[in-house]
């Protein structure tokens, strides 16, 4: 028993549900303290143990029942309910379909009987199927299909359906061939259950017997490829991140404040003196940039929209003044969100007000809205972010005003998730766009993404 709770507890790890060694210890000693008489307890004591996070708990109890318990439905011997002549009839049935299908007697006999499947058959069958070399849960299902066409799964169905057709052509009671056929039913489900138990547990044990492997930081994870899961623990992580680039631009703060000695401006002041006394000069101090966020979150790009506007507006206090605009097909002002809410609140807000629909993302028209409407936020001191991946689907792109913004700006920077070797592919005008702003970032992950908001907190 011992064993079968280390296997299960390294099979709960593989799938990615967090459990210390400690807490491993907390399910032994639970279990010994409760007992395995009751189900249902014995279940509860290694879920309250070993499961911390809601979103674990549909892996649990996935897993569950493949290491402790049996969840094939009962199954009927189907002669024992029937009548010495409705058995005559039925066995009269049977050998007249075994003529052709000597191969299936043993399986229609199993049926009639409410036999399961020995282990012995059942670890013929996996052999014969290949389910040795499975590795992980998704092809559970492919395996259940391989190893129902190993045991003539298929074809009892049909099997079935001859025979009660066979027993309605003899004269069979209609009241007897509907029983008949939900008992015969209920038997094939139970063998079909047992095939999809006997996969699930073998999968199970060998994702338990094998090392895990080593799973990629979500910091390096391309943001087109997070599962729904791992975008949840991004959102819970930006805080985090979050506080961390905020101590970074403190402490950069402080260096400033305390001053950085420049020495060319110490030697030309104390020239006046010969030197003696000294007096010291230090260089400027970090200034807080201006920001101007204009967000693509048409469907491609929304995660990347969502990190970006949350980490931006947790790192307020080290941002001057942010203005904020998302765009699919035309432009919005997102900014009074972002005054009178929470950042994470603000920015669910803004997208489940701006879906993505049947128009097309349109930078070119909403370049043009923003300079007749807004271009009076940009300054001399303004640090332009344009977040999007140069599609335009062959709309005109306004390069000009793209044009018009950075000369007006300090800088236009652009953070686009697309390696270089896509741009100008399809209807991607990132080559032009390019041309365009001082410099191009490439945030594909959180990791880039975070590193490219910490170049401009730097360089204020």
């Amino acid at each position: 028993m011992d064993k079968r709770m280390v296997d299960f507890v390294r099979v709960l790890r593989a799938a990615g549900v967090r459990i210390s060694l400690a807490e491993s210890m907390d399910a032994m000693n639970g279990v010994e303290a409760v007992g395995i008489q009751s189900r249902d307890v014995f279940r509860s004591a290694l879920k309250t143990t070993l499961v911390k996070e809601s979103r674990d708990q549909q892996t649990f109890d996935y897993y569950f029942p493949l290491f402790f318990g049996d969840t094939v439905p009962p199954m009927e011997n189907i002669p024992d309910n029937l009548t010495p002549e409705e058995q005559e009839m039925l066995e009269q049935a049977l050998q007249s379909l075994m003529g052709d299908m000597q191969a299936l007697q043993q399986l229609l006999n199993q049926l009639m009987q409410g036999q399961q499947f020995s282990q012995a058959q059942l670890d013929q069958a996996g052999q014969q199927a290949g389910l040795q070399q499975g590795s992980e849960m998704y092809q559970r299902s492919w395996f259940e299909r391989r190893m129902q066409r190993q045991m003539n799964m298929q074809q009892l169905q049909q099997l079935i359906e001859q025979l009660l057709q066979q027993l309605e052509e003899m004269g069979m009671d209609s009241q007897a061939l509907v029983e008949m056929r939900q008992m015969l039913e209920q038997n094939a489900e139970g063998l079909s259950e047992q095939i999809s138990q006997f996969v699930g547990a073998s999968l199970a044990e060998q994702m338990a017997n094998r090392e895990p492997k080593p799973k990629p930081d979500l910091m390096d994870v391309p943001f087109t490829r997070l599962t729904d899961s791992e975008v949840d623990q991004i959102r819970e992580e930006i805080r985090r991140l979050a506080a961390r680039l905020r101590s970074r631009a403190a402490l950069r703060q402080r260096r400033a404040r305390t001053g950085t000695l420049d020495p060319r401006r110490m030697m030309r002041a104390n020239m006046r003196y010969d030197s003696v006394p000294l007096e010291l000069k230090f260089r400027t101090k970090h200034v807080k940039p201006c920001l101007v966020l204009i967000c693509d979150v048409s469907t491609s790009m929304r995660y990347c929209a969502e990190f970006l506007l949350t980490l931006i507006y947790e790192l307020q206090d080290q941002v001057a003044k942010t203005n904020s605009f998302v765009f699919i097909s035309d432009l919005t002002d997102i900014s009074m969100d972002f005054e009178s809410h929470e950042p994470q609140t603000a920015v669910e807000r803004v997208l489940t007000n701006n879906r993505p629909g049947y128009y097309n993302t349109d930078l070119g028209n909403s370049l043009n809205t923003f300079k007749r409407d807004h271009l009076g936020c940009v300054s001399s001191r303004t640090t332009v972010i344009i977040l999007g991946d140069g599609r335009n689907n062959y709309n005109n792109p306004r390069a000009d005003i793209a044009n018009d913004i950075m000369r007006r700006s300090r800088r236009l920077l652009w953070f686009n998730p697309e390696s270089q070797g896509q741009w100008g592919t399809g209807d991607s005008d990132m080559w032009e766009y390019s041309t365009c702003a001082s410099g191009v970032y490439k945030v594909s992950n959180l990791r880039e993404l975070a590193a490219a908001v910490d170049k401009i907190l730097v360089d204020g």
